[in-house]
């Protein structure tokens, strides 16, 4: 029993004396100083290394100063074309979805009751006109009499009375016919407007009267054709000065993308009151349209031109970035180090930012790569980087070449 207890712990000194724990002691804490600051010292030189960047040169040029809105397409009229008359479609005489003039034929009522009907009004105007013509020339009689004392004053009287009601009548025969006259016309229901017609609404054959409220068919004016979108009241005051002086203020409509310019037109008018919910105003602008880029109801991207700034300074808008403090850039300084300089934005158009203070034309500022940077940071551009990287190693080729040369000599000596 004892030789076993003995064994046991012979083999848990052993055990003891190999465990990794007492080997971490002696080499493991040694080496972790060294590896932290190694990282240290690697992270401290990837730090100052210059980091690759794009920049541009700060320009001068005219800024156009650009109102950028939401609108849609808005024709100048949409017209419901319905019958005045009642009566059968006999003929339709368009195609769906075709362009019309003003005055264009676009279906026919049947005209034969309303033919007729004038027919019968001109024969009671002719028989009212032949009975006025006789009253009239009864009454000259009766006044002829009258004047030799050969009749009574009462019977010229009821003479010029006779007259007067034949006139009455031959009015209202001749306004009977002007009606029957009218209703034949209304019988060639024409276009009122230009446009393009919709979808035909009746097929020929169906009775039609006033009262259907879906029309023959639907015309749109597209040329012109009008754009409504809104903007800001603050915009108000820059809008009204050129508008009320005379200016004709351009404006763009571009697609839903606000990629690709649709039209060009004008600023036609502004809404006479402001929305107070939203705090916003309406414009209406018109567009010639003859491409017929601009649809009914399409939903558009606006740019009002509202002025140009002339020789103004200009950046590129990826340059300009936000912070704490404001809208900043990173100016390039001649040892190719950046700084960090506050600069006061003006109008933007699109890819170019205008600068009211704080560059000068000819300075160099990051447009890629900032987020990289910080003050004082060093930088290297691709294209003199390449040019560097090309001389330094002709250098080193030739400094290679001069110390082969100067061990060549000495082998030879």
């Amino acid at each position: 029993m004892v030789p076993l207890i003995v064994a046991i712990l012979i083999v848990a000194g052993a055990i003891a004396w190999w465990h990794p724990w007492n080997r971490g002691r002696d080499g493991g804490t040694s080496g972790q100083p060294d590896a932290r600051q190694g990282g240290r010292r690697g992270a401290s030189s990837a730090t100052n290394q210059p980091q690759p960047v794009h920049v541009a040169s700060v320009a001068q040029g005219e800024m156009p100063v650009v109102i950028n809105s939401l609108g849609t397409v808005t024709p100048l009229a949409n017209v419901t074309v319905k019958t005045q008359l009642n009566g059968t479609l006999v003929d339709v005489a368009f195609r769906e979805g075709q362009m019309v003039r003003k005055g264009d034929l676009l279906a026919q009522i049947d005209p034969r009751p309303y033919e007729i009907s004038l027919r019968n009004a001109e024969g009671a105007l002719a028989k009212d006109q032949a009975l006025l013509q006789t009253a009239r020339l009864d009454l000259q009689r009766y006044q002829t009499l009258l004047s030799q004392d050969s009749i009574a004053k009462q019977q010229v009287d009821t003479q010029a009375s006779l007259v007067k009601q034949y006139e009455g009548a031959v009015k209202s025969d001749q306004a009977n016919v002007d009606t029957y006259k009218l209703d034949l016309t209304y019988a060639r229901i024409t276009a009122p407007v230009s446009g393009r017609v919709g979808l035909r609404q009746v097929d020929p054959g169906n009775y039609v009267t006033t009262g259907d409220t879906n029309g023959v068919v639907v015309i749109t004016q597209l040329q012109p054709i009008s754009v409504i979108f809104t903007t800001s009241e603050d915009n108000l005051a820059a809008i009204l000065k050129p508008l009320h002086a005379g200016t004709k203020m351009s404006v763009t409509a571009y697609d839903r993308a606000n990629t690709t310019p649709l039209e060009a037109g004008f600023l036609e008018t502004v809404d006479n009151q402001i929305d107070t919910a939203t705090g916003t105003v309406k414009l209406r602008a018109t567009f010639d349209n003859k491409q017929g880029m601009l649809f009914p109801n399409q939903f558009v991207n606006t740019k009002l031109l509202v002025d140009v700034i002339k020789n103004a300074t200009i950046v590129p808008t990826s340059a300009v970035l936000n912070g704490s403090s404001g809208a900043f850039v990173y100016v390039v300084k001649p040892d190719n180090t950046v700084t960090v300089r506050n600069v006061k934005i003006g109008p933007v158009d699109g890819e170019r930012t205008s600068i009211k203070s704080g560059l000068q034309v000819g300075e160099r500022v990051v447009i890629d790569g900032s987020d990289r940077l910080k003050e004082g940071a060093k930088i290297t551009i691709p294209a003199e980087k390449a040019k560097a990287a090309s001389g330094a190693s002709g250098a080193s080729a030739a400094s290679g070449a001069r110390h082969g040369g100067h061990r060549q000599q000495q082998s030879q000596q």
